[in-house]
């Protein structure tokens, strides 16, 4: 039998775990609130820190909420459903501060209060399902390959949540099917990905794109076109099958406005947006600047940016890696926007960019821990960091979009 400890929660880990000491040693605690007694059988024991599962609740926090999703605790696609919504952003404003502290050795980092998503449930305007063995579509479960059976997902887009329950795909050889939805032109896609590459038999009378993706990323359209389109703050973005984009549009919106005020464009700028994806902040950056060099190394989502900026002369999307693509781009730049994936920037990235010695250099997160290192290497530099603002992308899940601006004296 395991061990079973009483445990006081002090605090939330980046990962959405709660956790608490007992006799020199961290425990993380899943489904805890900081400030609960809980009694706890530990699961996993790593010598330095353990892993414990909550057998009884011994003081609830105030924070603590019911939740309303059936799969909460089984499916790995929620974090923190058992926590009300205003603490949750609380905790994730000290979660950044924390990163930054420990892992960037900012003293005192200037990190401002979330901003909080209109509607902390029915946000995803993308959802990936996996297949169980039996066919039924599901979500990978918490810390585990097996796939938890969905009907419901309650972060889901209505529009998504809508178009699965008219799906009926029973005996289709499927690996993984992604739903998206463009949340403020309707478009709607379902993108199959089947154990052998090949084309499912299909038909519908629903207004949506079918769409195959083979493993080597080729989007093959079944039925209507392989992008959907999308609208965030006014601007319409074309968006490929297997091009990334921020998953929820409202704050996207809010996302974009704080790059845009961060960038502080006159039209004299030169401005370089490494990892620009469909050109999301390149749209608003272009009628603001002199000019603006996106770098983008996924083919697809380079080829919808070159048609999403086709309206600005000034504007060149350059396909490679940051690493590849920088180093041959011998003028300097004022602003540098940067939105790498959650392992942050390379090495070699960081240096490319930092040798076209930007004024301003403003890093969009979803990672706060390699945010927090891509901070300390950007401090080393010789740039201040003037300001941190996160973004609750991601409302009942630990994952934590940040913006942070950078500045040369």
């Amino acid at each position: 039998m395991s061990a079973r400890i009483r445990l006081e929660l002090s605090g939330m880990a980046h990962g959405g775990e709660a956790l608490g000491r007992y006799e020199g040693k961290v425990y993380f605690v899943p489904f805890g609130i900081p400030g609960e007694a809980v009694e706890i059988e530990v699961t996993e024991d790593h010598g330095s820190y353990a892993r414990g599962r909550i057998r009884q609740i011994l003081t609830p926090s105030p924070e603590r909420v019911s939740p309303p999703c059936p799969h909460f605790g089984a499916c790995g696609g929620c974090h923190l459903q058992h926590i009300a919504y205003e603490a949750q952003l609380r905790y994730k404003t000290e979660i950044v501060r924390d990163q930054l502290r420990r892992i960037g050795r900012i003293e005192n980092p200037p990190v401002r209060p979330a901003v909080p998503s209109p509607d902390p449930y029915g946000y995803r305007n993308h959802l990936q399902f996996s297949a169980a063995p039996d066919g039924r579509l599901g979500f990978q479960a918490m810390r585990s390959h097996q796939v938890v059976p969905i009907a419901r997902c309650w972060i889901a887009h209505p529009m998504l949540q809508e178009l699965y329950e008219a799906l009926d795909i029973e005996g289709l050889p499927l690996r993984r099917l992604t739903l998206r939805c463009g949340v403020r032109t309707g478009d709607r896609m379902v993108i199959f990905e089947t154990e052998g590459d090949e084309p499912p038999a299909l038909e519908t009378d629903l207004r949506v794109s079918l769409v195959l993706l083979t493993r080597e990323e080729k989007a093959i359209p079944l039925i209507g076109l392989d992008y959907l389109t999308e609208e965030v703050g006014g601007v319409r973005f074309r968006i490929s099958a297997s091009s990334f984009f921020q998953t929820h549009t409202v704050v996207a919106e809010a996302l974009v406005r704080q790059v845009v005020e961060w960038a502080d464009l006159h039209g004299t700028e030169a401005v370089l947006d490494a990892y620009c994806g469909v050109g999301l902040f390149t749209a608003h950056l272009a009628p603001r600047a002199r000019r603006v060099v996106g770098v983008e190394a996924h083919p697809a989502a380079a080829v919808d940016a070159r048609h999403n900026l086709a309206a600005f002369p000034h504007v060149e999307i350059r396909s490679g890696t940051v690493e590849a693509v920088v180093p041959s781009l011998k003028e300097p730049f004022d602003v540098v926007v940067v939105d790498p994936p959650r392992a942050g920037c390379s090495r070699e990235a960081l240096e490319a960019l930092l040798a076209r010695s930007p004024r301003r250099w403003i890093y969009v997160s979803c990672d706060p821990a390699t945010l927090a290192r891509d901070a300390r290497r950007l401090l080393d530099a010789g740039y201040q960091l003037v300001a941190v603002q996160p973004f609750d992308m991601f409302p009942q899940t630990y994952h934590i979009e940040a913006v942070a601006l950078f500045v040369r004296p």
